[in-house]
């Protein structure tokens, strides 16, 4: 069985709910990432990708510099271990329409596994791998 912490990243940047969209938009730039981890504490509160900063605040007219994290966050986040089986973890995206799964380990935030980790490790030919791959354009 392949595992899940065998393709997982460990390069996470996690905010706080009370952070601004700017912010978040700021720290996904710098990092070169389409996702912040929100976190209160040590508690993982939810996640906010690039494209929910745009649909769910500007597009909606939210101002980026006051909206906090915490009105655009997807919560109920669907979580796996890093023991999991990489195929279940696949499944789990399919079944919930994530492209991302945060890893958590007794309670604590660890890794996080996207759509395209999964294709450039088990699909290197595919499109996606390729896209996933490459160097940020931004």
């Amino acid at each position: 069985m392949t595992t899940v912490g065998e393709f997982m990243t460990t390069r996470l940047v996690t905010m706080d709910g009370n952070d601004t969209l700017i912010a978040a938009a700021q720290e996904m730039r710098d990092s070169a990432i389409g996702d912040v981890v929100v976190t209160d504490g040590d508690s993982v509160v939810g996640i906010v990708t690039d494209r929910d900063i745009t649909v769910r605040g500007v597009a909606e007219n939210m101002d980026p510099g006051s909206t906090q994290l915490n009105q655009i966050t997807t919560r109920d986040v669907i979580t796996v271990s890093q023991y999991d089986d990489v195929v279940a973890a696949a499944d789990l995206m399919r079944t919930y329409a994530v492209r991302r799964l945060p890893v958590i380990d007794d309670g604590r935030l660890v890794g996080l596994i996207s759509m395209g980790d999964l294709a450039v490790e088990r699909e290197p030919q595919s499109v996606l791998a390729d896209i996933s791959a490459d160097d940020p354009n931004n």
